[in-house]
């Protein structure tokens, strides 16, 4: 495997029209220190870290540039909060270029780097808060098998940077097929600019969705898709308790990634009205908003594609969302349960989630210790009913439960295998994270950072010994706050 300093990039978003992206330089930052690097992302584009390097660390996070890199910011719009912003575009991120690796395309991008022209009065930077946040939420979804931008390294710095209070700077590097997102095709149709909207619908195509790239009806297929590859994402979402806490379409991949980790949060226990964002005043984004939000979001994104195909075939792509959305959740609830999916599974899950939310019982918790119920007719399944405060609204719920069970004749031993499998004893918990950040910003200690990369590398796995990591939130837990500034 090649060091970072020896592979060739090549940038292929500089292949479209220069108003597509503004070329940028990575502002310097001081006192530079490699605080963590993700070997796992690292392999998917075949680079190796070599401690050795005199540089490694300089271009980790912008002070040099790899051979071939064209630093650029990327130009785009969106809604916010449902509101239109005319321009937004990379206000902080600067694409460095891309590498190709069996096949595949990674673009890199610095968090963090410094001011670009989009920064809109902005420093251009990211704190060290917000940066452990997000390299280890994005490899916590990888690991629980939902698409995401990968993070190759967290750098961080004595820079200060001034948020709330007065904190440090850091800089991710992201990695992803692409980071185009819904608002880089809003902006050119708010400007009236449909050529534009077509040359990036061409390039998105050719590099993303190649099978439909000489199809008749490309353009309907291709909404089609981001629609379809949405909605999975949104029932993923939701199928393990994740919240955003800022759709905005600007935020929204064109890809179906989960794109621009800030103020997110994994339930603690099941609130379907949790709001993970202390910014989000009006509850926009809430947790059980998000299949609701993501829908809209997908009409602004037909609206601005909407240059390129009728009303009806716009319609007929947004319309098969619900029905996308609902049968992905409800593979993945059934399957959560150990049972065969089917639409008949639907009372059962719905009851479940009431008295989960009822009960304030925690979500993740619960799921996995569901692994091990105990389909016999005399069994009381204590380990489960102890965590309900109404005892007998479990026993009720697993009466249904345990006689679909025994009609599928189901095996407890081989479910509590697959359940376990589908069912994460470990998620990145706010307090885990807060612990992580403390310990690097207080006591230059990134060994925090290191275990819960292991655990939320394999969330499935027993990890012997790590059992702390997967315990409830203590109660200072309830104090922390997620802003759009974490």
């Amino acid at each position: 495997m090649p060091t970072l300093d020896k592979l060739n990039f090549s940038n292929r978003y500089t292949s479209l029209p220069a108003f597509f992206y503004r070329p940028v330089t990575p502002s310097p930052i001081p006192d530079a220190y490699l605080l963590h690097f993700n070997h796992s992302a690292a392999k998917l584009a075949d680079i190796a870290l070599d401690p050795e390097s005199c540089n490694i660390t300089d271009l980790l996070c912008g002070n040099a540039l790899p051979t071939g890199a064209e630093a650029i910011a990327t130009l785009y719009a969106g809604h916010q909060f449902g509101q239109y912003v005319p321009q937004l575009g990379d206000g902080r991120a600067i694409l460095l270029g891309g590498i190709e690796h069996e096949g595949n395309y990674w673009e890199l991008q610095l968090k963090g780097a410094g001011t670009t022209p989009y920064s809109r009065n902005g420093d251009g930077r990211a704190v060290l808060r917000s940066s452990i946040r997000e390299y280890l939420c994005s490899e916590a979804m990888h690991g629980l098998g939902i698409p995401t931008t990968r993070a190759l390294s967290l750098i961080g710095s004595s820079l200060p940077v001034y948020r709330e209070s007065v904190e440090t700077a850091a800089i991710v590097m992201r990695m992803s097929p692409s980071f185009i997102r819904f608002g880089s095709f809003e902006i050119f149709f708010h400007r009236n600019q449909p050529e534009a909207i077509r040359t990036l619908a061409d390039y998105t195509i050719q590099h993303h969705y190649a099978e439909l790239r000489d199809t008749a009806d490309k353009y309907p297929r291709f909404l089609q898709a981001v629609v379809a590859s949405t909605a999975k994402l949104m029932a993923q979402w939701q199928s393990v308790g994740f919240a955003h806490g800022v759709m905005n379409t600007d935020n929204m991949s064109i890809l179906g990634l989960t794109l621009d980790y800030g103020p997110f949060g994994f339930l603690d226990h099941y609130d379907p009205h949790f709001i993970c964002n202390h910014s989000d005043h009006a509850g926009r984004y809430a947790f059980d908003q998000q299949p609701d939000v993501a829908a809209w979001n997908l009409t602004r994104l037909a609206q601005a594609l909407s240059p390129l195909m009728s009303t009806e075939d716009a319609k007929a792509a947004l319309g098969i969302y619900p029905a996308v959305f609902a049968s992905t959740y409800i593979d993945i609830m059934c399957a959560k349960l150990g049972l065969s999916a089917d639409k008949s599974r639907i009372p059962l899950i719905m009851q479940l989630l009431d008295i989960l939310h009822k009960n304030r019982v925690d979500y993740t918790i619960f799921m996995r210790k569901l692994s091990d119920f105990d389909s016999a007719s005399d069994a009381i399944n204590a380990p489960l009913r102890d965590l309900f405060t109404d005892r007998s609204a479990f026993d009720t719920w697993a009466i249904t439960y345990r006689n679909l069970l025994n009609a599928s004749k189901s095996n407890d031993n081989e479910r509590a295998l697959t359940m376990r499998r589908v069912n994460p004893k470990y998620i990145l918990r706010n307090y885990l994270a807060e612990n992580a950040i403390i310990a690097a910003r207080d006591h230059n200690d990134t060994s925090e950072i290191e275990r819960l990369m292991q655990v939320l590398q394999q969330p499935y796995d027993e990890h012997p010994g790590m059992e702390t990591y997967a315990a409830p939130p203590p109660d200072w837990a309830q104090h922390i706050s997620v802003s759009c500034s974490s």
